[in-house]
């Protein structure tokens, strides 16, 4: 009975998810494709693939409301609704959401890589470290004393850095072992 009832809906549905399935393919691989050109790192190549993932989950919920016969207006205040509630919480861990942006453009347009090291020109803070790691949040600096300082991606952004040496982390580690 329900499946008569809804059959229109559900062969739309199929089509639908079928469709969003085939994007979803079709970013990863170009995500990876932009990520390996770029020599980015696996995990961030997979935290990219999966803000694309969630991104066509969203949208297809958003699709399959009006599928199942919701009105523009009652999805309109759903979602302003919603968008408030997010809006004021959002607005108190702006930072977070700054830095997973930053993060996501970091990506796409970085000219520095993990091993580079880089001067953060800083007035109160210049740092001078080789690119550990590169994370949803932060990048993982690691200073020429053995220290590890984690920078925020939105400050990353923000700040003026110049390259001091192509691929140092593996000189780093060089010096690291004559000691031992």
């Amino acid at each position: 009975m329900f499946f008569e009832t809804y059959q229109t809906e559900l062969i739309l549905t199929a089509i639908v998810l079928l469709f969003l399935f085939i994007i979803r393919i079709i970013a990863h691989t170009l995500v990876r494709k932009i990520g390996r050109k770029s020599g980015i790192n696996d995990a961030r190549i997979k935290l990219i693939c999966r803000y694309v993932s969630v991104a066509l989950i969203l949208i297809a919920l958003l699709i399959e409301a009006f599928v199942f016969g919701a009105q523009l207006k009652e999805v309109t205040v759903l979602f302003s609704s919603v968008f408030a509630v997010i809006g004021i919480g959002l607005f108190a861990i702006w930072s977070i959401l700054s830095n997973i942006t930053s993060g996501i453009i970091m990506f796409f347009n970085f000219p520095y890589k993990v091993g580079d090291k880089i001067e953060i020109h800083d007035k109160d803070f210049p740092i001078e470290a080789i690119i550990e790691d590169i994370r949803a949040f932060q990048l993982h600096l690691r200073l020429d004393n053995g220290d590890l300082v984690t920078y925020p991606n939105n400050l990353m952004l923000q700040k003026a850095v110049t390259l001091v040496e192509k691929d140092a982390i593996d000189d780093f580690f060089d010096e690291g072992s004559d000691s031992i």
